[in-house]
């Protein structure tokens, strides 16, 4: 495989909603392209960006795999200053709501989008959050209107779909021939050719003149996109009005213009398991998508945090971006990275800015799904991949070391949303908790959207992600990938219990068994503390009473049994403690009389400061098609929720809400159930509230059980 110049390659994500084709979209790329002599299919698991087991089994995208083809534009489609042959890079990506961060964080390494959308059903939630998610990086794109050969689909209603929710700059710059099982080739309506396509022509498309029933409507489109293109450019308006029209060569320049400023997205169609268009749409990617040296300077910081920019050419100081990291059985720590500027060969020895280490990327290659094939180097803009870096992790900047400091720039890595749902995690057996460790460390370093930790009040070790089938695909790496066996639970709600009225009351330990005895005596005020407030502990003894020395003890001895909890075993918080009076005996009394005394005097005072448990409230947000929004508010009121507001983006609706952690743990499931697999949600933290007295009442007669060596499952 030959090395690329920057200028003659394209990095394009390939993004929608799941189901939407995507994956088979590549594969039809793959085959119009020659890399494959048979079309890949996803059901029969042949595809060659889709290679997990996982998503062979489930059939869907878990991760982004890369592709690459090698594609000569037809002489005359190019305008004089592109390539006739390039290297383009395909990112496929995950459409599912449960695994679209892995999307997030890999589209950095892209330049250009495409952007699919199921000619059936139109844009839906996924897609509106992949469009986002293109925003941020300020991505070119245009949208492919794909599964244009199944019953139902539409290329007219895609279309006003796609405007009603992005804009009117989404502009059609094909059109279908035939629809539904009829479907059978594309107008391109900048060249104003039609191209038809057969089964036994391999995705090539056969040129020929627009049908006549075609005609009209071809001419209409193609006059409305004229004067779209025209309107960005003072030129090109004055020689429309003056002319009426463009010339071929006038128009392909300014289409390309208008995708590389974002100021037009055009419309595109597809059939890919049929591989029609998709030659098509490899010219377009060459002819209209920018390469990485027309996206200008990336930005980056040096370690003392100034803001820096690099420009992204062969000449400048190495750098190079990882944003992916997969683990293999053979080959060990993969890593993909972006080369940001200058030009990586093999062999290299590069410095880890993150972490001022030193790497040597032995044996660089670029990645046909999961087969590396062997490159002499990379230039700026290209992608690639080296195996068994040390201490290399997504996220990290490799580049030269240099006298000049300006050399080291750190490229800034993507900003993950926080787990929607967490699940306890226990090891089956002693060697399964051995090996766990090990296991998920690697898998953590292969998606950034997981989170392992211990909860320090349950003691339960907790593995967040992003719905219930993200934690279960982790579960299954860990079975079949490496060997370790988990069990998965609910975790424990961390509830809490706090007071809400006053206590005044003494603390008096004495004990007398021959010998030294034990005397602590101590009276405390108890008052309840603001929400958030915590402990505060207050000495307003005088005279004496208690001495200087001894008061800690008292403090410790309120802080161990408030730890303890009250009610139901839970930590007590929010209230604060002041000691007032109390009395010593200069021979019995020690820190550990005073440490039980004040033990004692925190208990009675729980027993007249009215203690209520406390449950931990979550912000929740909720994203689905508008026709959803009435079953869910009234889900939502059922889990004791209450409804913030709602905001309406395109057709979805966010619904606001704040609801009890234990209402949420079963949400995720129950929320694809509601809206057929089109919803997602995202939970935070917001505070802690009071637990109605009826359910509070389950959870304490359950501790006490359980205390009492019974077993019983609590229905809150």
């Amino acid at each position: 495989m030959k090395a690329y110049l920057g200028k003659d390659i394209r990095n394009v994500g390939v993004v929608g909603h799941g189901d939407c084709g995507k994956t088979s979209l590549v594969a039809a790329l793959l085959q119009a392209a020659g890399i494959t002599q048979r079309l890949g299919r996803v059901d029969d698991g042949t595809t060659i960006t889709d290679f997990d087991e996982e998503e062979h089994e489930r059939k869907v995208t878990i991760s982004t795999a890369l592709a690459y083809v090698e594609w000569a534009t037809p002489l005359g489609t190019s305008s004089n200053t592109l390539p006739n042959k390039a290297k383009i890079n395909l990112l496929d990506t995950p459409g599912y709501n449960i695994f679209i961060n892995d999307t997030l964080a890999t589209l950095i390494a892209a330049d250009a989008a495409f952007v699919v959308v199921d000619g059936g059903h139109g844009v839906e939630i996924q897609t509106e959050k992949v469009w986002d998610f293109c925003d941020r990086y300020e991505l070119p794109r245009a949208v492919v209107i794909n599964r244009l050969d199944r019953e139902r689909a539409s290329f007219e209603r895609a279309v006003e779909s796609v405007q009603s929710v992005f804009g009117r700059n989404a502009v059609p710059v094909q059109l279908p021939i035939g629809a539904e099982k009829d479907f059978k080739g594309v107008v391109d309506l900048v060249a104003m050719k039609a191209w038809t396509y057969s089964a036994a022509n391999n995705g090539k498309g056969t040129a020929g003149d627009i049908p006549p029933d075609m005609k009209s409507a071809a001419e209409e489109a193609h006059s409305k996109l004229v004067e779209l293109i025209a309107e960005g450019n003072d030129a090109l308006m004055e020689q429309f009005f003056d002319k009426g029209t463009l010339e071929i060569a006038q128009l392909t320049q300014g289409l390309r213009d208008a995708v590389v400023s974002r100021r037009l997205f055009p419309v595109l169609c597809s059939a890919a398991t049929a591989m029609t268009g998709a030659d098509q749409l490899l010219n377009f990617a060459v002819d209209y998508f920018p390469s990485p040296l027309d996206r200008g300077a990336a930005k980056g910081r040096t370690a003392d945090g100034k803001e820096v920019e690099r420009k992204i050419a062969d000449n400048t100081p190495v750098s190079a971006f990882v944003f992916k990291t997969s683990a293999d059985v053979f080959a060990g720590r993969i890593t993909y990275f972006k080369v940001m500027s200058g030009v990586i060969a093999n062999d290299a020895n590069l410095t880890n800015f993150n972490k001022a280490g030193a790497e040597r990327l032995a044996h660089i290659s670029i990645m046909q799904g999961k087969t590396a094939t062997a490159v002499p180097e990379l230039h700026a803009g290209d992608i690639g991949t080296v195996a068994k870096l040390k201490d290399t992790h997504t996220g990290d900047t490799l580049g030269d070391k240099l006298p000049d400091k300006t050399a080291a720039i750190l490229y800034p890595p993507v900003a993950m949303p926080e787990p929607s749902i967490s699940f306890a995690i226990a090891p089956n057996t002693r060697n399964d908790e051995d090996h766990l460790s090990g296991a998920l460390h690697r898998i953590l370093e292969e998606d950034l959207s997981l989170r392992f930790y211990r909860d320090a009040q349950t003691k339960e070790f907790l593995l967040g992600g992003s719905g219930q089938q993200h934690i279960e695909v982790i579960v299954s790496k860990l079975k079949k990938r490496y060997h370790v066996n988990v069990t998965l639970k609910a975790p424990k709600v961390p509830y809490r219990e706090t007071i809400t009225g006053k206590a005044d009351v003494q603390g008096k330990h004495k004990k007398q068994s021959g010998g030294h005895g034990q005397f602590g005596d101590c009276k405390i005020k108890m008052e309840p503390l603001p929400r958030g407030g915590n402990f505060e502990f207050v000495n307003d003894t005088f005279g004496g009473s208690i001495p200087k020395n001894y008061i800690p003890a008292v403090e410790k001895g309120i802080v161990d049994s408030a730890a303890r909890g009250y009610l139901a075993g839970f930590p007590v918080v929010d209230f604060k403690v002041i000691v007032y009076d109390g009395s010593y005996h200069d021979v019995d009394s020690s820190e550990m009389a005073f440490k039980i005394a004040g033990s004692m005097a925190f208990k009675k005072a729980m027993e007249v400061a009215k203690p209520v448990l406390l449950e931990p409230v979550m912000h929740v947000e909720v994203y689905a098609p508008d026709q959803y929004s009435g079953d869910l508010i009234g889900d939502m009121n059922g889990r004791r929720g209450r409804i913030q507001g709602m905001e309406t983006r395109g057709h979805s609706q966010v619904l606001k809400a704040q609801a009890p952690m234990s209402e949420m743990l079963t949400y995720a499931s129950q929320l694809t159930a509601m809206t057929q697999g089109r919803g997602t949600f995202h939970m935070e933290f917001s505070h802690y509230d009071i637990v109605p007295a009826q359910i509070a009442g389950k959870i304490v007669e359950a501790y006490k059980a359980s205390r009492a060596g019974e077993e019983v499952e609590v229905e809150v």
